[in-house]
């Protein structure tokens, strides 16, 4: 980790941790309106889909310039792209801190979102040319980490600064802050030297071959299913499910929040070592991925049945699901190389926004079909919202864990990239020399049946972790049944309600036991 002057400190002092204020920047401008959603429907009056959608603006803007922004990182370096994407935040944040309507914050929720949409795309950018290939997974690990304090202070720092200053004052110092990162990115980061010499190998490789790689693919709809719900639940769902199904209180809210925030930076810390470290002994960490994804899929199962396991700790595991980029990007990295890294990443996390776009908006028309009952929407709404969610991620991961034939039949772009140009050149009785075609042919096999016996590992282990969760669900499915469930039924001067909820427990295999509430 160090530049050509040999001083060890210049990339982490006057790269990495620039870099890393901006995307502190766009968590905390992500995950804020989780925190202050009841202030905005009390004084606006937005309903759960006119909730459901200002929020989900950001990542729909965030989404439209990723594809531009990965030619734009390759071409011009992230120094260049922070500078000017970052004043665009400052000026969406202070519209909305003046905005008095719904269009008016839309639009400025849009500005704030292409402001700080190649926060992590210029990050992850700068870390792959100033540090080693090696150690990419920590240092991806370390920034995310850093900018997840944005969702920590998205909780208690911004409450007591709500309760002192408002969610207007709120996003007034929030551009302030965003105008100023980018003056400290202008004066203190160095532009790195690999952009001065463009790569040639790189400029026949354009976003078409990546979106028609067969390994990006196989990645992309897990990567997309959990990291975009993750961020969508965390970004915004999660307060209101605290409420209007736990009962919570804004404190306590707060509290959980803080705890989430938390859980963020950790996942990022330990997916970044724990996948380092599987980098160092076994060459990939894509069966931990899969862990992953099992994991969330089931923590969403027991907020929707609910399961008797603490709602921390699911809440924890949601929010720190939500730094699995760390994997994704690095399973990136070893397929495409750094030259087209900007592009390959920014590929991969259009379809994170565009996931969480879709989710986040999905979860609040999904929920606005029921009728809330004294400002709380009932469980049965964001119950149905996250079965949806998980029939989504389950299918994703099948899709992840198949043995995956065509990758086994060809070479990755990665691969064919790295090939030395000169090779192509070599004459016709050289290419074609006995020892030469061995040599090649070993080297075929040897990589099929690593990948293959990779490919069935992480099978096998997907498989395994699912088989534990039908049978989780299985068993605690047989447990609830055998618990007389208490349904409160209102009595309207007949009968024909008690009737309507003994059939209706009927259908589902249950004896509810009824209490007619007397006028």
């Amino acid at each position: 980790m160090t530049d050509a002057s040999g001083a060890p400190w210049r990339p982490v002092a006057l790269v990495f941790l620039p870099f890393a204020a901006g995307y502190y920047l766009a968590y905390l401008f992500r995950t804020i309106n989780a925190l202050i959603a009841s202030r905005l429907t009390a004084d606006l009056g937005l309903s759960a889909a006119d909730l459901g959608m200002l929020t989900s603006v950001f990542f729909l803007s965030f989404a439209a310039i990723q594809l531009p922004l990965g030619i734009f990182l390759d071409r011009y370096g992230p120094r260049r792209v922070q500078i000017v994407l970052l004043p665009i935040a400052a000026l969406g944040a202070a519209l909305f801190a003046a905005a008095d309507s719904l269009v008016a914050l839309t639009i400025a929720r849009g500005l704030i979102g292409i402001g700080v949409a190649g926060s992590l795309m210029s990050g992850l950018k700068a870390v792959i040319l100033w540090f080693p290939r090696e150690r990419l997974l920590l240092a991806n690990g370390c920034f995310i980490t850093l900018g997840a304090l944005g969702a920590v202070t998205a909780t208690a720092p911004a409450e007591w600064l709500l309760g002192s200053i408002g969610w207007r004052g709120l996003f007034e110092l929030l551009a302030l802050l965003s105008a100023t990162c980018a003056l400290i990115v202008y004066l203190v980061v160095p532009e790195p030297q690999a952009h001065a010499m463009p790569v040639r190998a790189s400029r026949s490789i354009g976003l078409k071959s990546i979106y028609h790689d067969s390994r990006f693919w196989r990645l992309a709809p897990l990567s997309a299913t959990c990291i975009g719900a993750a961020w969508s639940l965390h970004g915004l769902w999660a307060a209101p499910w605290l409420a209007d199904v736990a009962g919570f209180d804004q404190p306590r809210i707060v509290q959980y929040l803080f705890i989430m925030a938390v859980a963020a930076c950790a996942g990022a810390l330990i997916l970044g070592l724990g996948a380092d470290w599987l980098r160092r002994r076994q060459g990939q960490s894509e069966g931990l991925l899969a862990v992953i994804a099992t994991l969330f899929i089931a923590a969403q199962f027991a907020l929707t049945f609910g399961w008797p396991i603490p709602t921390v700790v699911l809440w924890a595991i949601v929010a720190g699901v939500g730094a699995a980029t760390v994997l994704s990007f690095a399973i990136l990295a070893e397929h495409f190389p750094k030259e087209i890294a900007g592009r390959a990443n920014a590929a991969l996390n259009l379809l994170h926004v565009g996931g969480a776009f879709l989710l986040q908006s999905g979860i609040g028309l999904v929920i606005a079909q029921w009728t809330p009952e004294g400002g709380r929407y009932p469980s049965a709404a964001y119950e149905t919202a996250f079965a949806l969610n998980t029939i989504l991620q389950a299918a994703a991961l099948l899709w992840f864990l198949r043995p995956d034939r065509q990758a086994r039949r060809s070479a990755s772009l990665g691969q064919r990239v790295h090939i030395p140009y000169k090779t192509k050149r070599v004459a016709p009785d050289r290419a074609l020399h006995g020892y030469h075609l061995a040599r090649r042919a070993y080297a075929v096999r040897i990589a099929t049946a690593r990948a293959e016996a990779a490919h069935w590992r992480s099978a096998a282990l997907g498989a395994g972790a699912l088989s534990v969760l039908l049978a989780g669900v299985l068993a605690v499915s047989m447990g609830r049944a055998a618990v007389t469930p208490h349904v409160a039924v209102e009595q309207f001067g007949t009968v024909s309600t008690a009737v309507m909820a003994n059939q209706y427990g009927r259908l589902i295999g249950r004896t509810p036991a009824l209490y007619v509430a007397a006028e």
